[in-house]
């Protein structure tokens, strides 16, 4: 699996929708290698920063440029970060009406990969899919919830790609497809130094697969972890606990 070096650079970025700021992000950049995992409340902002990212949702303010080999593609103005990036946001990433053999081979083909190898990369994820998806002749708008978060998932991956963009992934998945994701994850980082962005409310898998953890809240990042840092783990599990008090009392009559 070849793989370039991507780092990513956010300057300036924010998004209103209205009167209310979603995000605001003044310079934050994303180092090549790095398994990023951004954290916070509903509301907080990562869904925002990721549709931003990916040129789904237009910024008010700012720019998100992703690094390539040291070359700079502002994702607003051209497409050819596409070519070595995999993103999963949602269910609307999919095509329902196709099989997940369908729409595997229809992913494969947008982003160049030989029909030959398809098959030969999904090996690699036959542990994460269970047997339940691949080869089963149901359309993905038929799988369970669960199983479309698994197409998703592959179909991001398919490609190899140097920067992969996860929202939410530990979603609808059981237990024992979560932890063989979180350690699928954390073989391809360590096979191809892929940069990994990946939000999620599972704090558990999160800090166990991340180099590094943004703490998101009403749109701002206000701490960034490495893992190194020995207070990590304790300050965001207190920020959250924390959050669940300060809600509680707000709504004791």
């Amino acid at each position: 699996m070849k793989t370039c070096q991507v780092s990513v650079q956010l300057e300036h970025l924010s998004k209103r929708f209205g009167e209310t700021l979603a995000l605001d992000i003044d310079n934050f950049n994303i180092h090549a290698g790095d398994v990023l995992g951004l954290v916070g409340n509903n509301g907080a902002g990562k869904t925002t920063l990721f549709r931003l990212m990916l040129d789904l949702l237009q910024p008010t303010t700012g720019s998100a440029t992703f690094v390539a080999d040291g070359v700079g593609y502002h994702t607003a103005k051209c497409e050819d970060w596409k070519a070595f990036t995999g993103a999963y946001i949602d269910s609307g990433f999919l095509i329902d009406y196709l099989t997940p053999d369908e729409y595997f081979s229809f992913i494969a083909k947008v982003n160049g990969l030989p029909a030959d190898e398809v098959q030969s990369v999904l090996n690699r994820y036959t542990d994460f899919m269970s047997g339940e998806v691949v080869g089963q002749n149901k359309l993905i708008r038929n799988l369970s919830a669960g199983n479309k978060q698994k197409v998703g998932i592959v179909a991001a991956l398919l490609h190899s790609p140097s920067l992969l963009i996860l929202d939410e992934p530990f979603n609808f998945l059981d237990p024992s497809s979560q932890i063989a994701m979180k350690y699928m994850l954390e073989d391809y980082n360590r096979q191809t130094g892929a940069t990994i962005i990946v939000s999620s409310h599972n704090l558990t898998h999160t800090l166990d697969i991340c180099s590094r953890v943004a703490l998101l809240e009403h749109g701002h990042i206000i701490k960034d972890y490495q893992k190194s840092d020995t207070d990590m783990i304790a300050e965001i599990e207190n920020y959250f606990e924390g959050s669940v008090h300060h809600e509680s009392v707000g709504t004791t009559e």
